[in-house]
């Protein structure tokens, strides 16, 4: 199985050490960041720092000019953080060190877009704004964003590309000081607080049978019980019943429809920019409806429009099977190697082949720069063993 670690630039630049020390844990690619949003980030073995602010989403290469001028939303450039074209340096030292790179590209994630176009904002039922969130209906949004994947894709040098956030991004989210956590949520809860009601989400459900101003009390109604304790969750069968079955499919078909078409125009916008023979991924959940990093995706659809998947796999290897059940693409199992975050690099070896055995033909580890010497000790003996 092909082995890849995902890197961010300030991991390697001003390290003369870095880029062969990934190489030496036994990985064949990198993965390596060149549109990120805002983070705080471990460096532990970085000779001049120890810790990275990254404070707002931004691309980590110098923009094409061209392609943004007079274009209302665009990349925001990095600060001290990535400076100057941070990607391409990077990644030539990488590529001397003998590893395949890729881009790490992230799209629908941006709070600071959200901060200075709150217009730009998934809206919930109750008319609060996620700033974090940008609306992949709004049509200006969605031009951006298949522009950004084209752009921050196709870098000097790269071999393909992992576009992550390619889809809804909803209530959850990692952020600063966060203290949503006071009530369960469940899966449907999370899918009714992250139903977006801003003016083109409006026309859209419009647009399949539903009236939006009705759609978002019978959303309060339905939350009403959670706000109150209650905790039973079925996931898609609980929304149905808090909805109406009819209610509930007319809102999922609207949302993976903008999500698809979003995905098939971000892909293709790719591929025309790209060489021949690139890579193109998308980090992905095999349930349409979930939100977030990994987006909800329909497997079948997915792997007719792109290479392949990277699937989280570090609370088991399960979500590989709807993936692997097409029979195409790559199906690539992300395993968080960091102890501090949840993760298990003693099992490794166990991990990869659990999931190898349900259909898996890549690995991802998640991160190179972020795990301790313990953790990366511990990974190159794991895929020694591999």
């Amino acid at each position: 199985m092909k082995v890849s670690t995902f890197v961010y630039p300030w991991d390697v630049n001003g390290d003369p050490d870095a880029a062969r020390r990934i190489a030496d844990l036994g990985v064949q690619q990198v993965t390596l960041a060149a549109a990120y949003h805002s983070t705080r980030a471990l460096t532990p073995r970085h000779p001049h720092h120890r810790i990275v602010t990254a404070e707002h989403a931004s691309v980590l290469y110098p923009i094409d000019e061209q392609r943004w001028q007079g274009r209302e939303l665009r990349p925001y450039a990095a600060g001290d953080w990535a400076p100057g074209d941070a990607y391409g340096q990077a990644a030539t030292a990488l590529a001397e060190a003998g590893l395949s790179v890729h881009t790490w590209v992230v799209l629908a994630h941006n709070s600071r877009l959200g901060a200075e176009r709150p217009d730009t904002s998934v809206r919930n039922a109750y008319g609060d704004r996620y700033p974090w969130a940008p609306c992949i209906a709004q049509p200006a949004t969605r031009a951006y964003l298949v522009d950004l994947a084209a752009e921050a894709a196709t870098r000097t040098g790269a071999h393909g590309t992992e576009l992550e956030s390619l889809g809804w991004y909803g209530l959850a989210h990692l952020h600063a000081h966060d203290k949503t956590a006071g009530v369960g949520l469940g899966e449907a809860g999370q899918y009714l607080m992250s139903l977006c009601f801003c003016a083109d989400c409006r026309t859209g459900y419009a647009q399949h049978g539903l009236n939006a101003d009705e759609l978002a009390r019978s959303v309060r109604d339905a939350l009403e019980p959670v706000w109150r304790g209650a905790a039973a969750d079925d996931g898609w069968v609980t929304v149905e019943k808090l909805l109406g079955a009819e209610v509930a499919t007319a809102t999922r078909a609207y949302r993976d429809a903008t999500a698809r078409s979003l995905q098939e125009a971000a892909v293709a916008a790719v591929r025309d920019a790209a060489p021949a023979g690139f890579q193109v991924l998308l980090h992905a959940s095999p349930v349409s409806y979930h939100c977030g990093a990994n987006v909800g995706v329909d497997p079948a659809h997915i792997l007719s429009v792109a290479d392949g998947v990277v699937v989280p796999c570090t609370g088991g290897a399960d979500p590989v099977r709807p993936f692997a059940a097409q029979g195409k693409g790559v199906v690539a199992a992300n395993l968080t190697v960091v102890r501090g975050m949840g993760g298990s690099p003693d099992t490794l070896a166990e991990d990869a082949r659990a999931a190898r055995d349900l259909g898996a033909t890549e690995l991802r580890l998640y991160h190179a720069g972020l795990a301790s010497d313990a953790d990366l000790k511990t990974v190159t003996g794991a895929l020694a063993e591999l």
